[in-house]
C-alpha cells in the first residue's frame, strides 16, 4: 500500500472531470440555501452522510473486489435523480480515461469494455484505487473528501468566498469523514458475503431535486 499513491489519486489536479461539477453546491446557492461558510459546512456535512456514505461504501466495495456490475447497479438503485446518474457516469468515464491512463490495469480495461459510456464513478474510483495498490479505506476517503470538497471549491467562485475559510470548514468536516470512511468499509466487508443489498441507501431529497432543475438551466457555471 502507498500513501503516495492515495496522495496522486486525492489531488484535486487529477484530471478526472470534477472540477467541472459543483456536488449540488451551484443549485444550493441558487436556492439560498448555501450563503457563506457556515451553510456551506451544513450542506456539506449533510451531503457527506447521504450522498457521501453511499457513494464511499461503493468505492470501498469495489477496492475490496465486489463485482462492479452489481455495484453499479446498486449505485442506480441508489440514485432515483436521472441527472445525477448522468453525471456519475460521465464522470466515470473520465475517471476511467485517467485511471487508465495513470494505473494500466486488466480490471480498468475490463469495467471499461463492459461500460463504454461510463460505470458510476464511485465503482470506477474504487477498481482504480485497487489497481493503484490502496485498499478499501483509502478509497472510501477519497470518495468521502471529494464529496465534501468539490461544493467547497465551488463555492469559493459561487460566492466569491475566501479560499481560507472554505478551506476551514474542509478541516471542521474531517471527523465527519473519518466516520463516513469507517462505515463505508464496514459496509463494503458487509456486501464482500452478504451481497450489494447490504450498503448503505441513504437519500437526499434535495440534492436529487436541485439536480433535476439545475439541469434544465439554460445558463450555469458548472456541469452539475
Amino acid at each position: 500500500m502507498s500513501r503516495a499513491a492515495l496522495l496522486v489519486l486525492s489531488d484535486g489536479r487529477f484530471p478526472a472531470g470534477g472540477h467541472a461539477h459543483s456536488g449540488g453546491a451551484e443549485a444550493a446557492v441558487k436556492a439560498g440555501r448555501i450563503t457563506d461558510a457556515a451553510s456551506l459546512e451544513e450542506f456539506c456535512r449533510g451531503r457527506l452522510h447521504t450522498n457521501g456514505a453511499v457513494t464511499a461504501s461503493l468505492a470501498a466495495a469495489a477496492a475490496l473486489g465486489v463485482d462492479p456490475g452489481e455495484l453499479d447497479r446498486a449505485a442506480d438503485a441508489r440514485t432515483p435523480s436521472p441527472a445525477l446518474r448522468a453525471v456519475a457516469r460521465r464522470l466515470g468515464r473520465q475517471f476511467m480515461r485517467a485511471a487508465r491512463a495513470t494505473w494500466p490495469d486488466p480490471a480498468l480495461e475490463a469495467l471499461a469494455g463492459r461500460f463504454p459510456k461510463g460505470a458510476h464513478q464511485p465503482v470506477v474510483l474504487g477498481l482504480t484505487a485497487r489497481a493503484a495498490g490502496l485498499g478499501p479505506l483509502d478509497a472510501a476517503y477519497c470518495s468521502a473528501y471529494e464529496g465534501a470538497s468539490g461544493p467547497a471549491t465551488a463555492v469559493v467562485r459561487l460566492l466569491g468566498l475566501d479560499p481560507f475559510d472554505a478551506t476551514a470548514v474542509l478541516a471542521r468536516l474531517v471527523p465527519d469523514m473519518d466516520r463516513v470512511a469507517q462505515d463505508a468499509v464496514e459496509a463494503a466487508h458487509l456486501a464482500v458475503s452478504e451481497g450489494v443489498d447490504a450498503l448503505p441507501a441513504r437519500s437526499a431529497p434535495l440534492l436529487e431535486i436541485g439536480a433535476e432543475a439545475h439541469a434544465a438551466w439554460p445558463v450555469r457555471l458548472f456541469a452539475s
